[in-house]
């Protein structure tokens, strides 16, 4: 099955941060800092947006709970962190003042657990139809140009868990339709609703929170809402 809208999503994310990465010079700390906390007002908004979709919020609760229980025995956290540090040891980016490893866990979370990843990608594997996943390669392209220039060339790397994520996604719907209800899309949107009211904490400096650990809870909360439904 053809990723066509993954791979828009990808090439857009990285044609953002190349233009980042140029124009970063030209951005000072005061723009770079007024820059993220913007986008961290906007990821509130969006994570709230989608955590306010579900019908049962104990579902939400428990999955939370859950799957940060899970993904903290798992340190996923962590593992994504090492996984950057890989990265930028291949790379030999020993500059200390670049956030290498926060602008790829920090974005790689972004632009895989919001509603539009998902949905996206189901739409495509279900029905071929790529526009939800064009409209996000939109919005992550331009993002990704105030990531990098505040983040570095870690978030240039993000693309890589987004062609996992998003065309595993696609690849897998037409496996697990019957199981996909309605229901069950709505409360993992809204679990991820959550998660990205997390990333949004850490970006306006409020609370860094593992978010990286609660991604289980996407998982538990169709697996609670099957159970239940």
């Amino acid at each position: 099955m053809i990723i066509r809208g993954t791979l828009v999503n990808v090439s857009a994310i990285g044609l953002g941060c190349l233009i980042g990465i140029i124009l970063k010079n030209r951005f000072s700390e005061k723009i770079r800092k007024i820059t993220m906390q913007c986008l961290g007002l906007a990821s509130l908004l969006i994570g709230m947006q989608m955590a306010l979709k579900t019908e049962n919020v104990l579902i939400v609760i428990f999955s939370l709970v859950i799957g940060g229980v899970i993904g903290e025995i798992l340190t996923l956290e962590d593992r994504l962190e090492r996984l950057g540090e890989r990265i930028k040891t291949k790379l030999k980016n020993t500059n200390s003042t670049d956030r290498f490893v926060e602008g790829f866990v920090t974005a790689s979370l972004l632009y895989c657990i919001g509603a539009m990843a998902i949905m996206g990608a189901l739409e495509e594997g279900l029905n071929g139809n790529s526009d939800i996943l064009y409209a996000k390669s939109l919005l992550d392209g331009v993002s990704s140009i105030a990531f990098s220039a505040a983040m570095g060339l870690g978030v240039l790397f993000s693309a890589l868990p987004v062609l996992v994520y998003q065309g595993g996604i696609t690849i897998l719907a037409q496996f697990i339709k019957d199981f996909l209800s309605p229901a069950v899309i709505r409360e993992m949107t809204a679990s991820g609703g959550m998660l990205i009211l997390a990333i949004s904490l850490g970006l306006l400096e409020i609370k860094k929170i593992k978010t990286g650990n609660l991604l289980p809870a996407i998982l538990i909360a169709a697996l609670l809402t099957s159970f239940l439904g």
